[in-house]
């Protein structure tokens, strides 16, 4: 499993949380995604065979959020 932190300014509640928390939990090869409200950011734990990190991104950006270049 890979793990990577994405920095995602516009996280300001718990709506956003589940929010984006499902849209990266629906794509395939997903351990877990996780949003931290006061962070603002995610983290999640994936298969790199399976899914990589622009469809990570895509997938957030894709509900209306925006992710910090990394």
């Amino acid at each position: 499993m890979k793990q990577i932190t994405l920095d995602v300014p516009d996280i300001s509640c718990n709506h956003c949380k589940m929010s984006i928390e499902g849209a990266v939990n629906e794509l395939g090869g997903i351990d877990r995604a996780e949003v931290d409200i006061p962070g603002r950011t995610v983290d999640v734990s994936y298969d790199d065979a399976a899914v990589d990190r622009a469809a990570i991104v895509d997938a957030i950006e894709a509900i209306g959020y925006e992710v910090a270049p990394a």
